[in-house]
Order: C-alpha cells, then sequence, then structure tokens
C-alpha cells in the first residue's frame, strides 16, 4: 500500500514539473531579468538601451558617463520576448529608446522577413504607447564564424544583410533614425572584426567603445 501511494505521489510530482515546464514561455534568467525591469523606474528623461545579450552586456551608463543611460537588455532575448516586456518601459514614457534585436530569432530558424516583422512590430508598440519616445533602430552586428562557437547565430551573415537593408526602409517608412553599427563592425572579409570579439557574436571592450563612438551624437 505504501508502495503504490509513493508510485502515485511521485507520479503528480512529475506530472507537476512537466507541467510547469511547458508552461514557460521564457527561459529562467529572462524571467529574473524582465522582473527586475518591472521593480526598476523608467523617467521621461531616461535613454533605454533595448535589446539581447549584446545589448546586455554593457554598463551603458559607465560608458557615456551619464546616469540617464540605462540597460534594458536580456540574455537571449527575441522580438517577441522584447514586445512582452515593453510596458515596464514604456509606462515612463522614456525619452529615446536604441534597439537591437533579432539575431537570436534567426539563431533559432526565422527568416529574416519574420525579424524585419518583429521588429516594426516593437517600434510601432513604441510609437503608439509613447509617442513623445525617439525611436533609434540600430543595425544588426555583423558575425564571425572561425570561432566555432554559436553556429546557429554565425552562419546568418546573408540573412543579417537583408535585415538591415530592410531596416533602412523601415526606418524611412516610419520617419525615424536608422543607424549603421554593421559597418563599423565588419572587416574586409565581411565578418565581425575579431578585435572586437572572443566567440564571434559578443562585443570586447574594444567593441563597446565603438558602439559607444557611433551613437553618443544621438545621445
Amino acid at each position: 500500500m505504501k508502495v503504490i501511494k509513493l508510485l502515485t505521489l511521485s507520479f503528480f510530482v512529475l506530472l507537476s514539473i512537466s507541467g510547469f515546464s511547458q508552461e514557460r514561455k521564457y527561459s529562467t534568467f529572462y524571467e529574473q531579468r524582465a522582473s527586475l525591469f518591472d521593480e526598476l523606474k523608467v523617467e521621461q528623461s531616461d535613454i533605454i538601451f533595448l535589446g539581447n545579450s549584446i545589448t546586455n552586456g554593457a554598463e551603458w551608463a559607465e560608458l557615456f558617463n551619464n546616469y540617464l543611460v540605462k540597460n534594458r537588455g536580456i540574455s537571449g532575448d527575441t522580438c517577441e520576448g522584447v514586445y512582452d516586456r515593453l510596458e515596464s518601459i514604456l509606462r515612463g514614457h522614456p525619452r529615446k529608446v536604441f534597439l537591437l534585436i533579432g539575431i537570436n530569432d534567426l539563431g533559432r530558424g526565422s527568416s529574416s522577413d519574420f525579424v524585419v516583422k518583429g521588429i516594426k512590430k516593437i517600434v510601432c508598440k513604441i510609437i503608439e504607447d509613447s509617442p513623445n519616445t525617439e525611436v533609434y533602430i540600430q543595425s544588426l552586428l555583423p558575425v564571425n564564424n572561425r570561432f566555432n562557437l554559436f553556429s546557429g547565430h554565425t552562419s546568418k551573415g546573408e540573412d543579417i544583410l537583408k535585415i538591415n537593408k530592410a531596416l533602412i526602409s523601415l526606418s524611412d517608412e516610419l520617419d525615424l533614425t536608422y543607424i549603421d553599427l554593421y559597418s563599423f563592425f565588419v572587416n574586409q572579409e565581411g565578418m565581425l572584426d575579431e578585435k572586437y570579439t572572443n566567440d564571434g557574436l559578443h562585443l570586447l571592450g574594444k567593441g563597446y567603445k565603438l558602439w559607444v563612438d557611433i551613437v553618443k551624437r544621438y545621445i
């Protein structure tokens, strides 16, 4: 009898764990960081850097020597993930938003058209909910497959070019500012310059310093 009860209890525990796992839409890290952002206040004078791990990896306030510049990057994030957490940002009606997103969508098998549509959905939501916020669409960065890391991402060079071309048109359509990061980071072989990365996808300190030099005139 005890064995039957134990087996029954184990079954329901496993069923509960399985159901919980299936219900989770995003990673635990996403949930942790998004919940932090829910607690942090965004002011109308703030400047938001919004994106995935490439944005997440910077200390933006220190890089710009400006406490109004705030990091809203989450490692592993996608277009849908950014869209789903916009409320915590837009309720504060920040002065500016610098958006860089899409490489993880490509890494998961999404098409370039899917990424552009996802970015447009994000941008239109910002415009609708916080019309006085200035939106800056940043190009996707180049990638480099020579490190043999993040192969799902670093094999998407052609898709990145297609997306960036489409983002220029999208920026014109919505009368927004497009910032070309790509051209500053790409080497003569069409890949992310190895002086700015150690894995072919993410940036080293010199990469962030270059990024700041590119965008500081818009801050």
